[in-house]
């Protein structure tokens, strides 16, 4: 990497770093309870709805509403756009969405996954896009993170039958944590320029043309804002955050990659504030941001090396010109190829999907590695809430290996993780490989599937593969060249979305349930610390070789086999 490369990400982690630290303590406040005001607010709305805050439920009724409140905004989702016709706030007059798109659309916003099949400036209406779209980014934010709030609890209370209670977790992150956060952050970037209107859209006269464009326009900042901050990804235009409406400065930029992975570094402090021990937060936060930083290097230089093709080909000259910094095909000049490999690294680690750079023009190996990233379950800071349960998953597991390699039954912060305990674990991590995998494969081998294929050969399969991945570990990137808006594709990753989701979801519950029913155990000579630098190690190593394994033949066959085509043999 270059120099300029090597101190923005620096820069990067220092400013992430700084300002995870005291989000964290504000967040250990408000979701237990300790905010005075946020109580007295609250007690009305309690009142209300008929919910009791002082009473706490087991893991299933806790799963089960989870379950209705997304289900109940999945049919909200849908009804929206199917009616948007009939509508108010529909200055462009759009029609209504198809039922097939209309359903990938609700499932993907539910899931936190904001896969987009779609333009939404040409297909959604101003109301779609605020009372559907930004309003499930806050329920779906606010899932993730009750969900991990509550595999905490698991570790932090012994002998216990309750996990939380679901109405109050929900509450309070979406009261007291997302609105907040987003609507200072939806103000610094109307500053910044980040279009924020309900006017349809302006005319402007060009220097390319005589004749006037005309540029669709709305509320972009406040969707934005939470699009960022609840690692959602889904844009209010198509070119997402390479649109200068949408992305007009440095300073956007820069303020949308630190607001991706900001709640879920903070997610890592609370845990260890959490459980009472400040060190198990800071060795998951390290684990994360090893695994992150070697991907950022690694990404960065695989971009700045270029395509070996121009060469091949004979245009030397052509190649000085065109490429003297890397691989420029697919990003724009203003961020460069360092920049869009730091944001691609990031949007693909948390769980985001949002974009700067075309990701399908990355180098073969280039993509590969925002690819990965999906692959090992978005536990690379991961999504809000979801990468920190995806991790404590990897935790669980890598005291278990470390427990068969000396023969004693393994402990994780107190808990004996046994067979009951393995079983849920093994359940929650393989859900995802298993979906993306046999989609994959589904799509390959149906007509209906290959016919949204418009790159012949290895390229193919990756953007087939991208598409599964993403859709299983709900981030919502893609391999762009893909046709996936088509009846056989929304169906295929609409299902592959909610059980990628919620498959995980109810067997992360029932972890915590188990592990809050336990008995703490006393720590003895023979129990593994879980905090240093070799529970790092070996955390980051299980992390690898469980999570990639997995995929190691689908990779073999996709990107791989594309680099070696790039060379002459």
């Amino acid at each position: 990497m270059s120099t300029a490369a090597w101190l923005q990400l620096a820069v990067f982690m220092a400013l992430l770093l700084a300002l995870a630290c005291p989000l964290a303590w504000a967040m250990d406040a408000v979701m237990a309870g300790r905010f005075a005001l946020g109580r007295r607010l609250e007690a009305p709305l309690w009142r209300l709805a008929g919910v009791r805050p002082d009473e706490e439920s087991g893991w299933l009724r806790y799963a089960q509403g989870l379950l209705v409140f997304n289900g109940l905004g999945l049919l909200a989702v849908y009804a929206l756009q199917r009616l948007q016709a009939a509508l108010p706030l529909n200055p462009q007059r759009m029609a209504a969405i198809a039922p097939d798109s209309a359903f990938n659309t609700a499932v993907s916003f539910v899931t936190n996954t904001n896969w987009q099949g779609y333009a939404g400036e040409s297909s959604m209406s101003h109301l779609t896009q605020m009372l559907a779209l930004t309003v499930q980014n806050f329920l779906s934010a606010a899932t993730g993170i009750v969900v991990a709030l509550a595999l905490v609890r698991g570790f932090a209370r012994h002998s216990a039958q309750g996990i939380g209670n679901v109405w109050v977790d929900l509450t309070r992150a979406t009261l007291w944590l997302l609105l907040p956060l987003s609507l200072v952050l939806a103000l610094v970037f109307a500053g910044q320029g980040v279009v924020q209107t309900l006017a349809p859209a302006t005319t402007l006269q060009t220097l390319e043309s005589e004749a006037p464009q005309t540029l669709a326009m709305g509320p972009v900042a406040s969707q934005l804002a939470i699009k960022v901050l609840g690692t959602n990804g889904g844009g209010f235009f198509n070119a997402n955050s390479a649109h200068p409406f949408e992305n007009p400065t440095l300073a956007s930029n820069w303020l949308q990659m630190l607001a991706v992975l900001l709640i879920p570094a903070a997610l890592c402090l609370v845990f260890g504030r959490m459980v009472g021990d400040a060190r198990q937060g800071w060795t998951i936060l390290v684990t994360m941001s090893l695994l992150f930083v070697l991907c950022v290097v690694a990404a960065t230089a695989l971009e700045q090396q270029g395509n070996p093709l121009l060469t091949r080909w004979g245009v030397d000259q052509a190649a000085s010109a065109l490429q003297s910094g890397g691989n420029m095909e697919g990003k724009e000049a203003r961020f460069g190829i360092a920049t869009s490999a730091l944001f691609a690294v990031i949007t693909t680690a948390a769980s985001c999907g949002a974009v700067i750079a075309m990701h399908d023009s990355f180098t073969p190996l280039g993509g590969m590695l925002p690819m990965a990233l999906m692959q090992l379950g978005e536990v690379v800071f991961g999504g809000v809430g979801s990468g920190l349960y995806g991790m404590l998953l990897f935790a669980i597991l890598a005291v278990f290996v470390a427990g068969l390699m000396i023969g004693r039954t393994p402990e994780y912060l107190g808990k004996k993780v046994e067979a009951h305990e393995m079983k849920l674990v093994s359940i929650a991590i393989l859900v995802t490989p298993l979906l993306a995998l046999l989609g994959t494969a589904v799509a390959v081998m149906t007509d209906a599937g290959r016919a949204g294929i418009q790159a012949p050969g290895p390229h193919g399969f990756s953007q087939v593969l991208y598409a599964l991945s993403s859709a299983a570990n709900n981030n919502g990137s893609a391999f762009a060249g893909l046709s996936a808006n088509t009846p056989f594709y929304n169906t295929l990753l609409a299902l592959v979305m909610w059980f990628g989701r919620f498959g995980v979801i109810v067997a992360v519950l029932a972890l915590a349930g188990a592990l809050a029913a336990k008995k703490r155990a006393p720590a003895t000579e023979g129990t593994l610390p879980t905090h240093g630098p070799l529970f790092v190690a070996l955390l980051a190593g299980v992390v690898l070789l469980v999570g990639l394994l997995n995929y190691v033949p689908a990779l073999a066959l996709g990107p791989v086999a594309e680099h070696l085509l790039l060379w002459p043999r």
